[in-house]
C-alpha cells in the first residue's frame, strides 16, 4: 500500500473528530426537527430546497439534482409527503412532473426553519465564529470541487449514480 493510502496518526484524528462532529451535530438536529415539527430531515431537505425555488416548484428531476437521491428514493418518498399535504405532482410539459409545495408544505417549513436556523448557530456558527466559519467554508468548497471533478473525470458509473 502506498503512503498515500493510509492517514498518519494526525489525519486520522483530524478526519475521526470531522466525522463525529457531522454525525452528532446531524443527528441532534434531525431530533429536534423531528420532536418540534413532525418533519424528517428528508421532509426537511424537500421542503427548503421547493421553498427557495421559484414559485414553490421544482421538477423531480431537479430536485433529485438538488438532494443527490437517487430516482426510486425520491419517488417513494415523495408519495409519503403527497399523502400528508406538504406537496403535490403536476404534470408538466417535460417527461418529469413539477414538484410543488403546498400551503401546508409552506407552513410546515415556516415553523420549522426558525427553530432549525437557531440551533445551526448555536452548534456551529456561534461555535466556530466569523475566521473560523470562513476557513471552514474556504475548506469545505475546495472539498466540494474536488468531488465534482473526480465525479466529472475519472469516477466510475456506478459510484456516480448513472
Amino acid at each position: 500500500m502506498s503512503d498515500r493510502a493510509v492517514l498518519d496518526d494526525d489525519e486520522q484524528a483530524a478526519w475521526r473528530s470531522f466525522v463525529e462532529m457531522r454525525h452528532l451535530l446531524d443527528r441532534h438536529l434531525v431530533r429536534h426537527l423531528q420532536r418540534e415539527s413532525g418533519l424528517s430531515d428528508s421532509d426537511f431537505e424537500i421542503l427548503v430546497n421547493l421553498s427557495e425555488s421559484p414559485e414553490g416548484r421544482m421538477r423531480a428531476f431537479e430536485l433529485g439534482q438538488a438532494t443527490l437521491w437517487e430516482k426510486s428514493r425520491l419517488s417513494h418518498h415523495l408519495s409519503r409527503m403527497e399523502k400528508r399535504g406538504l406537496v403535490r405532482r403536476e404534470a408538466s410539459d417535460s417527461r418529469y412532473p413539477d414538484v410543488v409545495l403546498t400551503d401546508g408544505g409552506l407552513s410546515a417549513i415556516e415553523k420549522a426553519a426558525p427553530a432549525n436556523a437557531a440551533r445551526v448557530r448555536e452548534f456551529f456558527v456561534d461555535v466556530l465564529g466569523p475566521e473560523r466559519l470562513a476557513v471552514l467554508r474556504e475548506a469545505a468548497d475546495d472539498v466540494i470541487a474536488a468531488i465534482e471533478a473526480h465525479l466529472k473525470d475519472d469516477c466510475p458509473p456506478e459510484v456516480r449514480g448513472d
